[in-house]
């Protein structure tokens, strides 16, 4: 599966197939919540909500080409992402594009 952030695929007809998204929400445990609580007093790098988005986004990514794939889709094209904080120590993570069949492949 291709996916881009542009409209278009070099040297590829593309049928739209329709918009496709995946989400979750995810948080940490208590433990490493308090941990970086403590974190944000000196300064730094969140490291424990760092990884926390970055397994989010590959979710969220994973559960969209999921959709993309059930459509029969190539690719997935003006690929973007959002986030929200739903709460303290979670966030909502959504990936959305547009699946794309080659045409004349």
């Amino acid at each position: 599966m291709i996916l881009v952030n542009t409209d278009y695929i070099s040297k590829k007809e593309l049928e739209m197939l329709g918009l496709v998204k995946g989400s979750t929400i995810q948080s940490k445990n208590v433990g490493k919540d308090i941990t970086t609580g403590f974190k944000t007093l000196v300064g730094g790098e969140l490291t424990a909500y760092n990884e926390m988005m970055n397994e989010a986004r590959a979710l969220a990514t994973k559960r969209m080409v999921a959709e993309a794939e059930a459509l029969g889709a190539d690719a997935i094209v003006n690929v973007r992402y959002a986030s929200s904080a739903i709460m303290q120590g979670a966030a909502e993570v959504i990936a959305y594009g547009t699946a794309v069949k080659f045409v004349n492949e």
